[in-house]
């Protein structure tokens, strides 16, 4: 690698780390404007409406965003009470070793394919007569060398090849902070390390809630740290890999790890949201039991760790799912070198996309991937109840775990089968993965125009009556109600 490439090299690392660190500490904090609006829209409340931004006589409440901006302001301020008993080493530590693990997580997560640095744009000449022309020190010259007048080089954006992707170590750049050889291994241990700052948290405290709090958390995230794990097996043998972005370049050929993998999904989604520690699993920190768990006698601006550590798991989490999952930057039928419709070994349609705009594409999809599984985590935690804790353990040694060691029998089953099934059959499970890709791309945009349909149309409240009470306010003309002032 000569002293150019590596300096490219070390220009893109840098943006690299700065995006996905913005990515994630962005979105960490809009989920929780996101708990809060979400959950009065589900419950029929107003929602956050106190923090109010005043420029003269007029009000700026902003549907509510001034409240993260003000929790977060609060907390540097707020004092930082450290217990009289309390292992005062170990207790400034914990914080720290809940968020650290959250952050190491983004290195080896993929948001986009190999980029050439090369083959963004370059300088090219349309022939004349005929005769192809190449470009040498900014002049149009002929196969002779000569340079051929009247013929100025014009910059052109091209495409790239479908297959045979450079390596990363001789110019292109991977598009993930550390591309490790074993992506998915190094996700297991570090994931597996978020157990230790809670369990020092609860111990150092001195407060037998905290206490209770920290081997709940233990307990748990070892429970569903298993099943998370088992999950992503059976997507490891079908990928055949242990690298993340391979594992996305598969899905861009064959179909979604979803259809291939639709049990997996479902309890890798369920392990998921349990070592969030978020409703229904949030038991380490019911507040009906147990104060704030772990973390009860923390505040401050370490409380504020342990608070938001837990919004950027949810992003990690859904990064992890989606990378697998979900096709990763993938968009149905686009492909390195432009779109492609394909069925089988029949081409459709096909056309070529200039390299930066398919890899612009591709960013923007994963992160809007990303952002959809976050919400829809978010819908899940203001619409289920909290489990008993032992029904929390039941469900995942007695449940969660013997479904995902059959997911892995029933896999090794199929991918033997696969392995020696005849050329005809092969060719029809090509069929009906670009099949799985057509529906996926037609259910994407259904959504989107539902979407945006259902945020033009306006909204109509009506009653819904439950019980004998709300039957008799609403048969005497109501109640009256008023709208909640800050």
């Amino acid at each position: 690698m000569n002293t150019s490439d590596l300096g490219i090299q070390l220009l893109f690392t840098l943006i690299k780390i700065l995006l996905m660190v913005v990515f994630v500490l962005s979105v960490g904090a809009l989920l929780t404007w996101v708990d809060r609006r979400q959950s009065a829209m589900i419950q029929d409340r107003i929602g956050p409406n106190r923090a109010v931004f005043k420029i003269g006589k007029y009000e700026f409440r902003f549907w509510g965003l001034l409240h993260t901006a003000a929790d977060g302001l609060k907390l540097f301020w707020k004092e930082d009470f450290i217990p009289p008993n309390a292992d005062k080493l170990l207790f400034g530590l914990a914080p720290f070793l809940v968020m650290a693990p959250v952050l190491v997580l983004i290195a080896v997560i993929p948001f986009g394919d190999v980029i050439d640095v090369h083959s963004i744009t370059t300088l090219a000449c349309s022939g004349a007569g005929g005769h192809p022309l190449t470009v040498d020190h900014g002049a149009c010259v002929d196969a002779a060398g000569k340079v051929v007048a009247g013929v100025m080089p014009v910059r052109i954006w091209p495409a790239i090849a479908r297959f045979g992707t450079p390596s990363i170590t001789t110019g292109p750049i991977a598009l993930m902070i550390a591309p490790l050889d074993v992506g998915i291994l190094f996700l297991f241990a570090m994931a597996g390390q978020g157990v230790v700052g809670a369990a020092i948290a609860g111990w150092s405290s001195d407060n037998k809630f905290s206490l209770m709090g920290a081997l709940r958390a233990a307990g748990q995230m070892v429970s569903y740290e298993v099943t998370l794990g088992l999950s992503l097996v059976g997507a490891m043998m079908i990928y055949g890999t242990v690298r993340l972005d391979d594992m996305v370049r598969w899905q861009g050929e064959h179909c979604w790890g979803l259809f291939v993998q639709p049990v997996a999904f479902i309890l890798f989604f369920a392990a998921a949201v349990a070592e969030c520690k978020r409703i229904p699993f949030d038991l380490p920190e019911a507040e009906s039991e147990l104060v704030s768990g772990y973390f009860t006698e923390y505040s401050g601006m370490k409380f504020g760790l342990f608070y938001f550590s837990e919004y950027m798991e949810v992003v990690t989490s859904s990064m992890l799912l989606v990378t697998v999952f979900l096709g990763g930057w993938q968009i149905p039928f686009l492909h390195p070198d432009g779109l492609s419709v394909e069925l089988g070994s029949a081409t459709v349609f096909s056309t070529a996309l200039p390299h930066i705009w398919v890899t612009i594409l591709q960013v923007v999809t994963f992160f809007a991937k990303v952002l959809v599984v976050c919400i829809f985590q978010a819908f899940v935690r203001w619409s289920l109840p909290r489990f008993r804790y032992d029904q929390l353990m039941k469900l995942g040694w007695r449940m969660l775990l013997p479904l995902s060691l059959a997911n892995i029998l029933v896999t090794g089953c199929v991918v033997l089968l696969a392995d020696s099934a005849t050329d005809a059959t092969q060719a029809g499970l090509k069929v009906a993965m670009d099949v799985s890709q057509g529906l996926t791309a037609l259910l994407v945009v259904a959504l989107v125009v539902k979407g945006v349909v259902a945020m033009l149309t306006p909204r109509k409240r009506s009653p819904w009556i439950v019980g004998t009470s709300a039957r008799q306010a609403f048969a005497s003309g109501g109640t009256t109600e008023s709208r909640m002032q800050a």
